[in-house]
């Protein structure tokens, strides 16, 4: 998937799609714009489309609807998003929980995990008031906890992984870029 230097991918690969998987904190939002830009992708950020979608943000859902509630219309966000072609999804941290989440990210483009540590999941997170999941005593706990969970179902979606921590996005960028080499062609969901 190397782009030239006009940054764009060659010959007919335009309309590959590259979804970001990660925690909270991993800086998907960035690296993706980032990414989008540097290829000339569209940049779609799943919890942005689920509030432009629902009119609340994603506090007001869980609040009304619990997490169950919020992962149902991710599973439907997810659904429609993956299927369209040539872009940058950037998913919440939990889109990979539900296994039809996986199949289709995995199916319908190139996934990538953005690593980063605890420490700099905390740095990053402590100022957000969007993370209803951090509303607890120990925000890092948490976080711990959510990496545990999660961390086997990224390694198992990503076909690519990139470190971010202390790192520049156009550093994570070009990482992503040259690690994916010639890997263009998704697998069927």
């Amino acid at each position: 998937m190397a782009a030239p230097r006009g940054g764009h991918f060659i010959s007919g690969a335009m309309q590959q799609s590259i979804f970001l998987v990660g925690p909270m904190g991993s800086g998907k939002t960035a690296v993706g714009r980032g990414l989008a830009r540097r290829l000339g992708l569209r940049f779609v950020d799943s919890d942005a489309e689920i509030e432009a979608r629902t009119g609340v943000d994603i506090s007001f859902i869980f609040e009304q609807e619990g997490e169950a509630g919020f992962r149902q219309r991710e599973r439907e966000v997810i659904e429609d998003l993956t299927r369209q072609p040539g872009i940058v999804l950037a998913t919440g941290g939990g889109a990979i929980i539900l296994p039809e989440n996986r199949a289709c990210l995995a199916g319908r483009g190139i996934v990538v995990y953005l690593e980063t540590s605890l420490r700099h999941q905390v740095e990053r997170t402590r100022h957000g008031r969007h993370r209803p999941l951090l509303n607890t005593d120990d925000p890092a706990g948490r976080l711990a906890e959510l990496m545990r969970m999660r961390e086997p179902l990224y390694l198992e979606v990503s076909r690519l992984a990139v470190r971010t921590d202390g790192r520049k996005v156009q550093s994570v960028v070009q990482d992503i870029i040259d690690g994916l080499g010639e890997r263009i062609t998704p697998e069927p969901c």
